[in-house]
């Protein structure tokens, strides 16, 4: 495995059955906003609301690592009422280009266990492992976050341990590209 940072320049967006993903731009501020001051939204992300600052700041490092990589966090948009119902991304584990690439999602809670979030990650690691060529992919997440962890092992991903990533200690999670290509998976 080499320590080259993965990726090409462009914005691609991606679609499944019922989302379409796109970049996360400034056009995104207003939903995005709304779902990251969902004090249960992000309960096991940050602990805490986001500000409307911190939402800002957010789309523009996104919108530079889109720039910079050509992959990042996308605006998950259902494809029947057009709202934005999540984020998902693919990113350099702890924002790193040392580390492996990471997949990651959240929802709005009114979205929350309807499959959204595995049809978002079956995509995106998808994009990961055929698009960008990623050897390996991770996923990190609180200890007491059941939900996410559980989707990691949809995806076929091996638990790894307790892992100090974002400044604390998280479940870590990993798959490689061999695995995700060998025998179907359901999601």
């Amino acid at each position: 495995m080499t320590n080259e940072p993965i990726g090409k320049p462009g914005m691609t967006e991606l679609t499944t059955q019922r989302l379409r993903l796109e970049p996360l731009d400034n056009a995104h501020l207003t939903g995005l906003h709304t779902m990251n001051t969902d004090s249960e939204v992000m309960r096991y992300i940050t602990g805490r609301p986001e500000t409307l600052q911190e939402t800002m700041g957010s789309i523009e490092r996104v919108k530079q690592r889109w720039a910079m990589y050509g992959f990042s966090w996308w605006s998950l948009i259902e494809l029947a009422s057009g709202e934005l119902v999540g984020a998902g991304c693919i990113q350099h584990l702890a924002r790193n280009p040392a580390n492996p690439l990471e997949i990651g999602w959240r929802l709005r809670r009114d979205r929350w266990r309807h499959g959204l979030a595995s049809e978002a990650a079956v995509r995106m690691a998808s994009f990961a492992f055929e698009t960008l060529g990623a050897p390996l992919l991770t996923a990190v997440c609180h200890p007491e976050n059941v939900a996410s962890a559980s989707l990691m092992k949809k995806l076929g991903m091996r638990y790894r341990g307790l892992e100090p990533w974002y400044d604390m200690m998280l479940t870590t999670y990993e798959i490689t590209r061999s695995e995700w290509l060998g025998p179907p998976r359901s999601a």
